[in-house]
């Protein structure tokens, strides 16, 4: 799944608006995903799920990373993400299933902070980009 043009732009310019916010709307859409999705706890015994925790901060930051470097290597989200992608699906065992569940928390998480951008032709673009990563991600579990 390829994004065109204008939808790489649009992905670009929202992710150059955000700027050092990332990790800060990634660690939302996290503790949104746990209060809404409770299985997805499942993955997270060991940590300190309360919203604002260091732990939650820490993993929304690394969230924020690899959504990042997908943006930056849209060309090649396959490529840049392909340690990633090894790393949750033979180490980790992570069900699938959650990168949708996080994908759609941040959808949410974002509509909520830009609502004056957040146009139609936003949110496609965006969950395009998502499940392209939803599938690079899952692309090892085969």
């Amino acid at each position: 799944m390829v994004l065109t043009e204008a939808e790489t732009a649009i992905v670009r310019a929202l992710w150059r608006k955000m700027g050092d916010n990332v990790g800060v709307y990634t660690t939302e859409a996290l503790e949104r995903t746990f209060a809404a999705f409770p299985s997805t706890k499942t993955y997270f015994p060991h940590f300190n799920l309360r919203p604002g925790s260091a732990q939650v901060k820490a993993h929304g930051k690394k969230v924020a990373a690899a959504l990042t470097q997908a943006v930056a290597h849209l060309d090649n989200v396959p490529g840049a993400l392909s340690a990633l992608s090894d790393l949750h699906a033979h180490r980790l065992r992570v069900d699938p299933v959650n990168f949708q569940l996080l994908a759609h928390c941040l959808l949410v998480t974002l509509a909520r902070h830009y609502p004056g951008d957040f146009s139609p032709t936003m949110h496609a673009s965006l969950d395009k980009f998502l499940s392209h990563v939803n599938s690079v991600l899952v692309s090892k579990y085969r």
